[in-house]
């Protein structure tokens, strides 16, 4: 694929990139080598402008990691400043307490293909 045609592959949603079909394999695959890590898919806000996109999207989280330390993890990767924003909306449409776990999140909001869907902004987005 050429470059410009897989940049702007990789501008689409995972859930547009892949089948539902695969995206369940991938998930059976993964929970079958790593029982103890949670699939989770993190996306920019498709309207975001200010924060920068990660270096890539699929993360294995241990079950019982915060969500405070997922933030911290997703922080660190962008090199945000202390002053930054940042928001995770779980599922596209809400935001997650941060003293939950991961494994707690996962149970309430994974998606049918068993993948973890993350959002973030810089801004509070609803709607």
């Amino acid at each position: 694929m050429p470059p410009l045609e897989r940049s702007q592959e990789l501008l689409k949603p995972f859930k547009q990139r892949k089948s539902l079909a695969t995206r369940q394999h991938e998930v059976t695959t993964v929970r079958s080598k790593f029982p103890n890590k949670l699939p989770v898919i993190v996306e920019r806000y498709s309207k975001e402008r200010v924060l920068p996109l990660l270096d890539k999207t699929k993360f294995l989280v241990p079950q019982e990691l915060t969500m405070c330390q997922f933030i911290s993890l997703i922080r660190s990767r962008m090199a945000l400043g202390a002053t930054q924003a940042l928001y995770l909306l779980i599922d596209r449409r809400s935001l997650a307490s941060l003293s939950l776990t991961m494994a707690q999140i996962y149970s309430q909001s994974k998606d049918e293909d068993g993948f973890l869907y993350v959002t973030y902004a810089s801004q509070e987005t609803f709607g």
